[in-house]
Formats: C-alpha cells, sequence, structure tokens
C-alpha cells in the first residue's frame, strides 16, 4: 500500500484518472513525515479505507498539500477524512474551489510547519497551470507533480499515442511535455527558478506521473531542463 521511497518518505500509487481530451494518467502521492512527527500528504490519491489505515499507522495526518492547480480531485475526500488537518493550496486553486476549505496558501517561501524538512521553488503562474516543486532534505527526494511526465509508451491507444509520443510524454526517461516547454518557456523567472531546483543536493526524483529516478539525478535534472538554456 505505501512503499518507503527514502528516510521519512513513502509513496502510493493509486488508480488513473482521467483529464482533458479523455486521456488518463497514473496517479502517485507522497508522504512525508515532519520533525515534530506529524505527517505531511503530498498531492493526495482517491483515498480509500486501506490507504487511510496505512497512513494513520506511520503518525497522525497534520498537513495536505495540493502542490499545482491541477492536483485537486480527491482533496475533498482526505478533508472529511482528516477535518484537523490544515489544507494548502496555490491562490489560483482556491479560487476555482470554492468548496473546499483551505487553510492557507501555498507561495515561494517554504511555511514555518515544514521548513526544517522541505525547501520549495514557485514556478511563474501560466495559464496552463502554476506548481510548487518541493525538495525533501532528510531523503534527498525532489518532488514534481505535472512538470516532468514519463508514460510507458504504450499507456495510451490511437491518436492519443501520437499526440502523447508528439508531447514527449512518453519518453525513455521524464521529460517536461512540450505543451509545458511553450507554456512556461517564456515566462521570466523560470530559467532562475530551475537553477535553484537544479542547485539543491539531490539524490532522487519523484512525480506524479512517471518512474521516479533513483540514480545520477542531479545529472537527470541537467537532461531535463537543458532545453531551457
Amino acid at each position: 500500500m505505501l512503499q518507503q521511497f527514502g528516510s521519512g518518505i513513502w509513496v502510493h500509487d493509486g488508480g488513473s484518472v482521467t483529464g482533458a481530451m479523455g486521456f488518463h494518467y497514473p496517479t502517485r502521492m507522497a508522504i512525508v513525515r515532519l520533525a515534530d512527527g506529524g505527517m505531511l500528504v503530498w498531492s493526495p490519491t482517491a483515498l480509500s479505507d486501506a490507504l487511510r489505515a496505512a497512513v494513520e499507522a506511520l503518525g497522525p495526518v497534520q498537513i495536505i498539500v495540493a502542490p499545482n492547480t491541477l492536483h485537486h480531485t480527491f482533496l475533498g475526500q482526505w478533508q472529511a477524512a482528516f477535518p484537523r488537518a490544515l489544507i494548502f493550496g496555490l491562490p489560483a486553486l482556491q479560487a476555482t474551489r470554492p468548496d473546499l476549505r483551505f487553510d492557507a496558501e501555498l507561495g515561494a517561501v517554504p511555511h514555518q510547519d515544514w521548513a526544517v524538512d522541505l525547501d520549495q521553488v514557485l514556478l511563474p503562474a501560466t495559464s496552463v497551470m502554476t506548481e510548487l516543486v518541493f525538495f525533501h532534505r532528510p531523503s534527498g527526494t525532489v518532488l514534481f507533480t505535472d512538470l516532468l511526465q514519463n508514460l510507458p509508451r504504450d499507456w495510451y491507444s490511437g491518436w492519443r499515442n501520437v499526440i502523447a509520443r508528439l508531447d514527449l510524454m512518453t519518453e525513455p526517461e521524464p521529460a517536461v511535455p512540450r505543451k509545458f516547454r511553450m507554456a512556461f518557456g517564456g515566462k521570466p523567472g523560470m530559467r532562475a527558478s530551475i537553477e535553484q531546483i537544479i542547485a539543491w543536493p539531490a539524490e532522487r526524483v519523484l512525480m506524479a506521473h512517471g518512474t521516479p529516478v533513483t540514480a545520477d539525478a542531479p545529472a537527470f535534472l541537467q537532461r531535463a531542463f537543458a532545453w531551457l538554456r
């Protein structure tokens, strides 16, 4: 149910979700143990009784984070299950989900509740999405939500397979899809944001949609963002 990904961090691979034009995506969430023993849930997937029990066995859920403006489908389930947990989301997401109770906004500066354990970089806002990239210090893990993707070559069929290949969603290693390169590439501050991410002492790279990188993470990050230079 939960797999330990490194010191103080666990992952869970959930089911698929369907997005625009019928494209379906695998889902993945991460759970981080904070310095005070509480748990931070990153990009929550669909909640089942078994998953809830596994998470509660690690420690009390204190914080639930929606790290970009696209990953919010299951926030309501988690909020109902853990009403005392603080819910964090980007301002643009909060504006589109008035049905949810958000306790605080995500921004460029790490919140005091996780600043000891996590660093973060806020990417420039675009009309496609806004994303906050995290770095978990104890495990050396960089956490991307949608900016990096890596699906199997046969994940889609028919015309969706063609589009996914053209969009670089099914490359041999995780890559930034072309649609996001177009959205983010010309944004002021994007290159500086990526330079901050590359400067982290990364040992692993985790993403919501794709195979994690567990070796030579710094070299991988250089390759993944070479298109920006």
